[in-house]
This record gives structure tokens, sequence and C-alpha cells, in this order.
């Protein structure tokens, strides 16, 4: 055999999905999502935040990108949802070493400090030297495609920084009804939707994306939202139709209002979804503190009854709003209390959200991925408690929890 075959063979075979579980594009079809061939596809994704400052994915100053991949894979997952910020879409040949630069200024940290990480950035990653943002958001779907993983990219904030308060600027649309700055300083609608152009028209040269999120947690505040959601009709409408004419092949993923917990609007009026028929998926968010959450005397059956009358009503068959539900952020605290690693609060929740979506069989995506952050709050190297990953990135933080997720890694329902 000559000698430079073997390389040619790990060369190609890093650049070919290994783990072949569907065929791509995918599609919706009722309550389910399907691959191309029409078998059913359930996304169970983990979240990775590529949304601050730095404008890359986070960790990447701990492990190399290979190795956060391969960690996905091996634990599971067979999708990310990864976030990115307006910032990020409008300015893609932004080079990773300047972004660090301009980090510095953006998060009210020495610029010495941003200098070392991104130090420790090019120690792991080597082939980030010269590289723009947008190519550091290339090698990390790719990568993940080389091991069958898909990508869902979610626009979750305009302004990069960290999310969600009704005083961050990236609220809601800053042209829609009753705009006050606090909200909406950052919400630019045409950069929101020029970006969504943007990384729909990136995405057509990276398989791996299968999904756009429109936008995360919209939140009115004050006198938003006081026209019938108007505005969310209108301009998710907008954004859907955008996406779907610029890159036909992913889906399509929108969510409700009150930080993504509440879409029960369109069990009156559907939102018009035709500009993307055949590619429409709902998403909410669920956390301890987004329902009405029991005391240690409170009922479970009560907040599933929430759960449903919000989102979870989309998964019934044959009605105008039906359509797949993704649950694409949920998580805890992975540290402290006496159940497993988690405190009283966050072990009911946990239970009474898991014994719900082992009912429906819905898609997910936990939150999250990252065991620290390059900057968060002012803080350099900020430790993320609710990290799948240890501070590190080397492994578990607590490896109880991928157990507590129980059935929900199965497929129990099909078409």
């Amino acid at each position: 055999m000559a000698r430079w075959l073997p390389l040619f063979l790990a060369a190609l075979l890093s650049v070919i999905p290994t783990v072949l579980a569907q065929s791509l594009p995918l599609r919706s079809s009722s309550r389910w999502i399907l691959d191309s061939n029409g078998a059913r596809v359930k996304l169970r994704c983990v979240n990775w935040a590529g949304h601050m400052e730095t404008n890359i994915p986070e960790g990447l100053d701990k492990q190399s990108i290979p190795f956060i991949a391969d960690w996905i894979r091996d634990n599971g997952f067979n999708c990310v949802r990864l976030t990115y910020s307006v910032d990020h879409a409008l300015s893609p040949s932004t080079l990773v070493s300047s972004s660090f630069t301009a980090a510095a200024a953006a998060a009210s940290v020495p610029q010495s400090s941003m200098q070392t990480l991104y130090k420790n950035v090019l120690s792991h990653n080597p082939t980030i030297a010269g590289a723009t943002t947008r190519d550091v958001f290339g090698s990390v779907v790719d990568n993940l495609w080389a091991r069958g993983i898909m990508t869902i990219l979610d626009n979750h904030v305009s302004k990069a920084s960290w999310c969600c308060n009704l005083t961050d600027g990236n609220g809601w649309w800053d042209s829609a009804f009753g705009y006050n700055s606090i909200n909406s300083r950052y919400f630019h609608t045409q950069d929101w939707l020029n970006g969504l152009q943007s990384m729909a028209t990136w995405a057509r040269a990276h398989p791996g994306v299968v999904a756009m999120s429109l936008r995360n947690e919209l939140r009115a505040f004050l006198l938003q939202d006081l026209n019938g959601r108007r505005d969310w009709y209108n301009l998710i409408k907008q954004g859907g139709n955008l996406v779907h004419a610029t890159n036909p092949d992913v889906l399509v993923v929108v969510g409700g209002v009150l930080g993504g917990t509440d879409l029960s609007h369109v069990r009156s009026k559907m939102l018009d979804t035709s500009g993307w028929a055949g590619k429409h998926v709902w998403e909410m968010h669920a956390y301890s503190y987004t329902v009405n959450f029991p005391d240690p005397l409170g009922s479970c059956e009560a907040v599933q009854a929430e759960y449903g009358a919000f989102s979870g009503f989309v998964l019934e068959q044959g009605k105008p709003f039906t359509g797949p539900l993704l649950l694409s952020e949920f998580g805890v605290g992975m540290t402290g209390g006496s159940q497993q690693g988690l405190n009283d609060k966050d072990s009911r929740y946990l239970q009474c959200l898991v014994d719900y979506m082992q009912n429906n069989d819905a898609d997910w995506a936990v939150w999250a991925l990252q065991g620290s952050y390059y900057v968060r709050d002012g803080v350099v190297d900020w430790d993320e408690g609710w990290g799948l990953l240890s501070h590190d990135w080397s492994g578990w933080r607590n490896g109880a929890f991928k157990g507590m997720l129980g059935n929900m890694w199965k497929v129990t329902q099909q078409p």
C-alpha cells in the first residue's frame, strides 16, 4: 500500500459523517421531524454558547474543537444548538484575534486578560491563528457533522453579550409597537433580517446545519406587544420566509413570547407558515422559574398542565397549529444539594419535566454544554455551574445527570 494512502483515508474520514443516523435534508410532517427517507429524527441536543463578546463558541481555551465534538458524540447527543449574535452575523470577516481584543472593552475587563485567553485558544486550536470568527463557527459545525452531529443555529441576541433580561436591549424589535430603549435599543429589525440571511447563506456550504431558530426568548416590556401580537405575527413571518428563500434545506424554528415560554396565541390564530411549508418547528423553554413551579406541597400535574397550555398543545395532531416541538432550553445547577448533586427544587423540577417529555417524546436541547465562559458579567474565565462539562471541559460536571433524563434519550413514538 502506498505510504500516503492511510493519511489520505484519515483526512477523508475527517470530513465525512461517521454516524449516518439520518438522510438530509430534514423536514416536518404533522408533529414529527423526518429525514429525507421519511424516518423519524428525534433531536437530542445540547446548547453550546457562541453569542458572547468574543463571537466564537466557548471553551476553545480549554480543549480542542475535535475533543469537544467527540465528547458530545460519545455521550449520546445527535445535535447542538449553537448560539450566535447579530453582531457576529453581520461581521463574518472579523479576525478572532481582533474579536478578543475588542471583547475586553465590551466586557469591561483588562485587555491583557483577553489576550491571555486568546493565547490559550491557540494552544489548544492552533489553526485558529489568522482565522475569522466565521471560520471558527465553520470548523465547529463541520467537526460536529463529521461525527454525525447536526447543528441548529440560534440567533440568541443582537448585541454580543449575556442573555436575557428586560433591560439588556435585546428583547423586542425596535420597529414594533411601543418602542422603548431599555428592551429594544440593540434589536434593530433590519439588522436582524440581514443577519438571518447572512447565516442562512453561509449554512448552504455546511450541510451539518439542519435548522435555524429565528430568535431566542422574545420578551416584550412596558407598552410593547399591546396590539394583539401583530408584530410577532408579521416579523416572524418575514424572518421565516427569508430564511427559507435563502436556504430551503433548513428547518425554521419558531419560539413564542414571554421569554420563549408562550405559544398559546397560535391556538386561536395560527402563524402563516406557508412560506416554509414542510420545514416548520416550534420551540419552547422551561426552567424551574419559567412557570409557577410548586412548593414542596404543590402538584407536578399542575405544572405539566401549564406546559401543555402554553406550548405543548402544538403536538396535538390534525390542528392548524400542529408541528414538532423542540424544548430548546431546560437545565439545572449541577452541584450542591442532596438529590444526585441537585438541590431539592431543581430535582423536583427536573423529575416533573422529564416525565412530561417522556410522555410526549418531543425533541430537546439541554442548557448547556459549556463549563466556563471566556468572560461573563465582567468576570474572566467565569465558571458555569449549569454546565454539563467541568470547568476545564474535560468531562461531566455531574456524572449522574445523564441518567436523570431517563427515556428522553429514546424514541418511543413514531409517525
